[in-house]
């Protein structure tokens, strides 16, 4: 079994792969281009691997063409991907009959501390509080507690589920909105897109989580923030596609929501002209959501425990659906 791996992926798991799987022939692609095995240089005619990592360095010019040496691989099994979705249309080759794609959880953790900390910052009068400590002024202010707090989160994959775990651990009520019913036992309450005319009026804070589709393409329209509650927050962590930009400026302006935080964007760098910037009640962060100190071994142990599953013949964790895959 041959696998093709980059050069920085394979120098931070090369010692744990003989104990995961010993057979395993790994070819590494080398920022030039070129192939090695160890250490000798490799022919690319003689590369056959079935077993394939797409890491964050497998594109651009650190990639040298990895990406493109796998959508025309006929001899690839399996695909572990650095990535919680697969919907961007560049995916497209990779949803074929006989290969099977796993995305990443390994960046949920992070991304579900990025939401509820800046969600928190702003049910919290942190601002009030500087204002008068920048006065003087010994004044103390009330705040509302995150317990009375109702939080819909839209996706309630690995993401959705690590946000409804710290929301809860403060007492918050969770509403998840996903196509099945189930909720993984995390979510106090469980509703469809179609439901959400009747559940927005009722959220405080207001998660976009979920993939980039047909369906959920501008789901946060002029109609969506008409019914949010006044004064409630908006986290997107999803994709930028899912909000009409248009509409959430002129939802700000009538404070529904009242406050939005956003990682991504219809288009990404964010110019510098953009409005959101230098919008009072915006947040901006680079796609940066992700960007835990842990993420990146997390993302090495999955593949790993995922490689040994692959070897020993044991169903895969986070296998996607082809029908998911490269539609946005």
């Amino acid at each position: 079994m041959q696998a093709l791996l980059t050069r920085a992926a394979y120098e931070r798991i090369a010692a744990r792969l003989p104990s995961t799987a010993p057979d395993l022939e790994v070819v590494v692609a080398e920022p030039d281009g070129s192939l090695t095995k160890d250490g000798q240089t490799f022919e690319p005619d003689q590369l056959a691997a079935e077993v394939w990592w797409l890491t964050v360095d497998a594109f651009g010019k650190r990639g040298a063409g990895y990406f493109d040496r796998l959508a025309k691989a006929p001899q690839a099994r399996w695909v572990q991907t650095a990535f919680a979705g697969v919907e961007n249309p560049m995916f497209k080759p990779l949803a074929r009959e006989g290969l099977a794609v796993t995305n990443s959880s390994a960046q949920a953790p992070a991304i579900a501390e990025y939401v509820t900390i800046h969600a928190m910052s702003l049910l919290h009068p942190i601002a009030a509080q500087a204002t008068h400590q920048a006065a003087r002024q010994w004044t103390p202010v009330s705040f509302r507690e995150v317990g009375q707090t109702r939080w819909l989160v839209l996706g309630f994959g690995h993401i959705g589920q690590e946000i409804a775990r710290r929301a809860k651990a403060f007492g918050a009520h969770v509403e998840a909105v996903r196509r099945s019913a189930s909720a993984e036992g995390l979510a106090d309450s469980v509703s469809t897109l179609a439901d959400l005319p009747s559940r927005l009026p009722e959220a405080d804070v207001v998660v976009l989580a979920c993939a980039l589709n047909d369906e959920t393409r501008d789901i946060a329209d002029q109609r969506f923030f008409s019914a949010m509650k006044p004064g409630a927050i908006l986290v997107n962590i999803g994709r930028g596609g899912l909000v009409d930009e248009d509409a959430l400026r002129a939802g700000l302006d009538a404070d529904r929501p009242a406050h939005a935080v956003l990682d991504v964007f219809k288009t990404e760098p964010l110019p510098a002209y953009a409005w959101f910037w230098d919008h009072p009640k915006v947040r901006v962060t680079p796609h940066a959501s992700n960007r835990g100190e842990l993420t990146a071994a997390r993302g090495d142990e999955l593949f790993l425990d995922n490689l040994g599953r692959y070897v020993r013949g044991e169903p895969l964790r986070n296998l996607t659906k082809p029908a998911d895959i490269g539609v946005g």
